[in-house]
């Protein structure tokens, strides 16, 4: 792949974008316009007519400068920088990769190819190719026990940290330490050596988990040493993402999950997110007039990924066959932990109380206490209750790098530690 190969995808999809833009002023204009005409008197038929076909002449004109922005577009990206600078390895591309891949990834992988992301493990943001020479080039370090990291929607690697602490006070001083991304630290810590992925998060989870088994597949094949264990620590969609691919690769007997011993989520929606769901029903209430039918399309578009939030969906069968617009019916099906891993949760709250009706509304901002931790009414994910940690007076990506979440992470993946020194290593 090279630049002008992303420059003209990223001017095809930025012309998709002004076409729907387009589309739908067109369309809600023609609706408002057609419902008036409805209450016209017959002698007023001719005005219809004369507008209709300056309104179709007038839409055809900005259809074909719509074509040659993006054209322009293209061009201009293509010219910026040096020809062999692949836009995806900018910094402000990336972040923008994985925006757009988590909102519309479906649709960029199919219409748009170049510029879609793929599951890979991720160094000094460059994708990691997996053969034993780079991979050992690239974990110079590496150990027995691997710890992978599995970012949330419209996010990648970098979501992770680090981040600046201030000092509160009246509290203690933050430690050196305080702010380093969670990896790092366990690998200072614990000996344990960290692996970041990224993913299309606008893709089906279950076909990242499928995709995110395979790497790991591959991962273990190459590293430098012999994988003894593997943990799994997963932010939002990524503890979905994490859980399918130990169900796929525990599926296909593969040589990874047989050595998975822990996974983590963090503000995972097990259960499904009220932001989905509330996204999902005002969709449904736009398509019901012609004036709002238009405005539907911008939810709808809203890629399969960010759908599968509706109900934690974690493999093929909960969406394979239905209509994945049907009106708040639950279809995800129970997906077992695997027997010889042990899971943890945190789940997390805006208030200090996670039954203050606050709390329970809200949860974290975007995903409640009963879905993060899977005690719901009618379905349950099979967390033990000692396992699961409350993290309070927060919002959802605090917890991507939190001194309390760190705490927790390094007391539950201490015991792989334990292990890795009793193998002579660490």
């Amino acid at each position: 792949m090279s630049r002008q190969d992303e420059a003209q995808a990223a001017g095809a999809l930025a012309g998709d974008a002004v076409a729907g833009v387009i589309g739908i002023v067109e369309d809600v204009h023609r609706a408002v316009a057609g419902r008036v005409d409805g209450y016209l008197p017959p002698p007023a038929a001719p005005v219809s007519v004369v507008r209709r076909g300056v309104t179709d002449a007038l839409y055809i004109a900005v259809t074909r400068g719509q074509r040659m922005l993006a054209a322009g577009v293209a061009e201009l990206v293509s010219r910026r920088g040096e020809s062999s600078d692949l836009l995806s390895e900018h910094p402000v591309g990336q972040r923008l990769a994985t925006i757009v891949n988590g909102l519309w990834g479906d649709k960029v992988a199919d219409r748009h190819p170049a510029i879609a992301l793929r599951t890979a493990v991720r160094v000094d943001g460059h994708d990691l190719l997996i053969d034993p020479e780079t991979v050992a080039a690239a974990f110079p370090d590496a150990g027995p026990t691997m710890v992978v990291f599995v970012h949330g929607l419209v996010q990648g690697e970098e979501a992770w940290g680090p981040r600046t602490v201030a000092p509160v006070p009246g509290e203690p001083e933050p430690s050196p330490d305080d702010g380093l991304p969670y990896g790092q630290r366990l690998e200072k810590d614990l000996g344990l050596t960290p692996v970041y992925v990224r993913y299309n998060s606008g893709l089906r989870v279950s076909e990242n988990g499928k995709r995110l088994s395979a790497l790991l597949d591959d991962l273990v094949a190459a590293w430098p040493v012999p994988v003894e264990q593997i943990a799994l620590v997963g932010a939002s969609m990524g503890g979905l993402v994490a859980r399918s691919a130990c169900h796929y690769g525990h599926r296909d007997s593969l040589s990874w999950a047989a050595v998975v011993r822990i996974v983590v989520t963090l503000g995972t929606p097990h259960l499904g997110a009220p932001l989905e769901q509330g996204a999902h029903v005002v969709d449904i209430v736009l398509r019901k007039l012609p004036e709002t039918e238009p405005f539907s399309r911008i939810l709808g578009s809203r890629s399969v990924g960010v759908k599968d939030l509706r109900y934690g969906n974690l493999v093929e069968e909960d969406w394979f066959g239905h209509d994945p617009d049907e009106l708040l019916t639950d279809r995800a099906t129970h997906v077992p932990f695997l027997d010889h891993a042990t899971y943890y949760f945190v789940a997390a709250t805006v208030t200090r109380d996670s039954a203050h009706p606050a709390g329970h509304l809200l949860g974290d901002g975007l995903v409640r206490y009963s879905s993060a931790s899977g005690n719901g009414k009618v379905r349950r994910i099979p967390f033990d209750h000692d396992k699961g940690f409350h993290l309070t007076g927060v919002h959802h990506l605090s917890m991507l790098n939190n001194p309390i979440v760190y705490d927790k992470l390094r007391q539950w993946l201490s015991p792989l530690a334990a292990s890795q020194e009793g193998h002579g290593t660490g």
